[in-house]
């Protein structure tokens, strides 16, 4: 049955019904499109279903479609409906404002200028700051260490908030396991969040060189961190084994880039023995650190840093009291195919062949 009344002040044509089959449905709807449309009407279809007989009744029981249509005439209806359409599709589209634009232009380029001038003069104050706590704690290493890692805590998050990248950091909980974190390195910017987020009592360990950097690497040598020889394989196993009573002897943990280098491209290279000899030597687990994005916010030989967003990620520990000599190669791999596994593809090796050779190196 179907009752129908008109609302003659707002335009609008109601129709109210009631049915119990799918068939009734289709009739009314037929009834409904083939009604005359004239302009500037509105019409509002509403129907109760009532299927108290069919096997879809529980569902479809006191259901209502509403149908709104703004017309001007009959054969303009599909063209409404195609815009609205389109407006849909348009609404529909992924956000991309989340997307990493790099722009080389004259002005990006000066702010960044302006960003690596700030970072380098900040650093100047507060690594004159901790030089004279450094001097007046010479008779104290330990205390050299932790205060060393003060410096880095608050130098490396006002150097990351001065650059202004995006950051996002994710697990967290691991970040102060007494361990030998080794991270991937492929920008200058590893640095600075390698400082910053390495937990107190952390000694690092980085080639002879980096005395010559300045501020920095005087710094890095007044906070008693260790240097090793890359050049000379035996004074390089010497530095490892002083490493590894410096965190038997205070209770430090270890910080180490596994490379050996930084990566030109951002792409993983193949791991070094190292990490793994002092973690045999020390027992302590390892700290998986991944950090993307690095490698296109400060490229490798460039002054320009690119607001691309960054991420740090700590992996759960990887136990080491168990490991022996004998399959050094093994856990390299092992270690290796987790950074694979976890790092974007625009910083995988290229070939798995980095990962046989790194044995080698």
């Amino acid at each position: 049955m179907i009752k129908d009344q008109i609302d003659t002040r707002f335009n609008v044509v109601k129709f109210s019904c009631s049915f119990s089959s799918t068939e009734d449905v289709s009739f009314l709807l037929k009834t409904f499109w083939s009604l005359p449309i004239s302009t500037s009407k509105s019409f509002c279809l509403r129907l109760d279903l009532l299927m108290e007989n069919s096997a879809s009744g529980s569902f479809l029981r006191n259901r209502r479609l509403e149908s709104f249509l703004e017309t001007k005439s009959g054969p303009n209806v599909r063209e409404t409906q195609k815009i609205s359409s389109k407006q849909v599709t348009t609404r529909q589209r992924p956000n991309k404002t989340d997307a990493f634009i790099d722009d080389d232009g004259w002005i990006p380029t000066l702010i960044s200028c302006v960003r690596i001038v700030t970072c380098f003069l900040a650093m100047m104050v507060t690594t004159f700051i901790w030089a004279i706590i450094m001097l007046m704690l010479l008779p104290w290493p330990s205390q050299r260490i932790r205060q060393g890692n003060i410096y880095g805590h608050v130098t490396g998050r006002l150097l990351m908030w001065i650059l202004g990248n995006p950051l996002k950091i994710e697990g967290t909980e691991f970040s102060n396991e007494r361990a030998i974190y080794i991270c991937n390195h492929a920008s200058p910017i590893d640095i600075f969040l390698i400082m910053w987020l390495t937990p107190t009592g952390t000694v690092g360990i980085a080639k002879k060189e980096i005395i010559w950097y300045p501020l920095f690497g005087q710094l890095y040598v007044l906070a008693n961190h260790l240097q090793i020889d890359r050049s000379d394989p035996c004074a390089a196993i010497k530095s490892m084994k002083k490493a590894v009573q410096a965190v038997k002897k205070h209770g430090l943990s270890l910080i180490i880039f596994p490379e050996g280098t930084r990566s030109k491209n951002g792409r993983l290279l193949p791991f070094k023995k190292g990490f793994v000899h002092l973690a045999i030597e020390s027992g302590l687990p390892i700290v998986p650190i991944i950090l993307t994005g690095t490698h296109l916010a400060w490229r490798k030989g460039s002054l320009h840093v690119r607001p691309a967003p960054i991420s740090v990620k700590y992996l759960p520990p990887i136990k080491t009291d168990s490991w022996t000599a004998d399959n050094i190669n093994d856990y390299i791999k092992m270690v290796h195919d987790i950074y694979v596994e976890n790092l974007p593809e625009a910083q995988k090796p290229i070939s798995t062949d980095d990962t046989k050779n790194s044995s080698r190196s």
